[in-house]
């Protein structure tokens, strides 16, 4: 993702809300409500406008051009990120991976400005369509909840997702546009029925409303009825996994054990699960597949899954996903009156000048001292005692001079080390999670 056209700063202190801003017509309307409230309401906050820009179509640059004019013309902050996803037909669905990435740049913007809540201008007809294609999918539940009027972001708690047009219609959003005169894009992706979002929106919508004309009110209240039954779930998932569920991970001997009592109840608590780790929910196929392996798999067996672009993992009796698939290595300097230990600034300088910092591969018999009066010790032990899976250790190693300086999850070569003077801090850092 690349950015930006920074507006300038306001030096007024108050809360600080954003209004992702596509130029559509549902976004264009609630930007222009929550600036009216504000100047009728004579409050503090300060107001963003953010516009992810996709790159997928030719006027996606006019598109840009115009929120930027139009936060301007409201007086607001004005910030947007270009997101890349060339190839993504061929790497999956698409309407999928934008949206995904919408989100992630959307998130990135709040944290970068300390925003709270980032409101997101999804109406009635966005919530009747979302049933609609989860109900295709055969979804549950969970699915069929369609989108909250709320929700916290699961990576950064300080930041709140608001819907606030969930109960007005496109219908309704249209007669305010009008009335107050607001002009906005359309975009002719939205004509394309090649989509199943458009496609249901063209085709089976408004088939819907001949048939019953408070079908989109109708789907809005039953997703709303079945959030709260959602809920109620949840609450009984945690519950039922008391002695299933540690922190991340799922204990597997015990879930087979309520399997094998209550399947639907530990069905429950395996999605819950799911749900905590951010992941879509299984089809009835996949689900069952998982109970056979589960089944099947010896106590102190390794097994792998693959679900919705992640890795899932049974290691030690755990299931647990795997988070480190890639990620980059950053040498962090640190502040002169610190007492961590760090290696010399200058020779990593000289290391970089001279093209002498490597990353390499594990092969298998590498040995590192990382404390004090303590012999070498080989990789394999160290990561046995700090107990990392197998899938974290495939960070490359950190070389310089061809020696083997950095190593992820373990620590630094401990006689490279310093505790005075300039000194900087290799740290790995993972890429985020798609």
């Amino acid at each position: 993702m690349a950015s930006s056209r920074k507006s300038q700063q306001s030096p007024k202190s108050g809360k600080r809300i954003a209004v992702a801003l596509s130029g559509g017509l549902d976004s264009v309307v609630l930007l222009d409500t929550v600036c009216k409230a504000q100047a009728k309401n004579q409050t503090n906050n300060q107001i963003y406008a953010f516009h992810i820009h996709h790159g997928l179509q030719k006027p996606a640059d006019d598109w840009l051009i115009f929120c930027e004019k139009l936060a301007k013309q409201y007086n607001i902050h004005f910030d947007f990120r270009l997101l890349h996803l060339d190839g993504a037909e061929e790497q999956g669905n698409i309407e999928a991976r934008a949206r995904a990435a919408r989100y992630e740049a959307l998130t990135d913007l709040c944290e970068e400005y300390g925003i709270e809540d980032l409101l997101l201008a999804h109406h009635q007809n966005d919530q009747a369509e979302t049933v609609l294609l989860q109900l295709l999918r055969g979804s549950g539940v969970a699915g069929l909840s369609g989108m909250p009027a709320s929700r916290g972001i699961a990576d950064n708690p300080g930041i709140t997702l608001w819907r606030p047009l969930l109960n007005q219609s496109r219908q309704e959003l249209e007669a305010y546009a009008k009335e107050h005169k607001l002009k906005w894009i359309e975009d002719p992706s939205n004509q394309n029925t090649k989509y199943r979002r458009n496609a249901v929106r063209k085709k089976i919508i408004p088939a819907l409303e001949k048939i019953q004309p408070e079908a989109l009110a109708n789907m809005a209240r039953s997703a709303q009825l079945l959030g709260e039954a959602q809920t109620l779930l949840n609450r009984l998932a945690e519950q039922d996994g008391k002695n299933i569920l540690n922190q991340n991970q799922l204990k597997v001997a015990p879930l087979l054990v309520l399997a094998k009592e209550d399947l639907p109840a530990a069905n429950n608590v395996l999605r819950y699960w799911l749900q905590t780790q951010q992941l879509a929910m299984p089809s009835q196929e996949r689900l069952q597949a998982w109970w056979r392996d589960l089944a099947q798999v010896k106590a102190d067996a390794n097994l792998e899954w693959l679900h919705d672009e992640r890795k899932i993992y049974l290691w030690r009796g755990m299931l647990q996903v795997g988070n480190v698939e890639a990620g980059r290595w950053v040498l962090k300097t640190l502040p002169a009156k610190s007492k961590q230990l760090g290696l010399p600034a200058d020779w990593v300088k000289g290391a970089q000048d001279n093209n002498e910092i490597t990353l390499r591969e594990r092969q298998g018999s590498e040995k590192i001292q990382i404390k004090p009066k303590t012999p070498r010790k080989t990789l394999k032990n160290l990561y046995q005692e700090a107990d990392i899976p197998p899938w974290e250790r495939q960070a490359p190693l950190l070389y310089i001079n061809d020696e083997l300086i950095a190593v992820a999850g373990i620590g630094l070569s401990y006689p490279h080390l310093i505790a005075s003077g300039r000194r900087v801090l290799p740290e790995w850092v993972q890429n985020p999670v798609k």
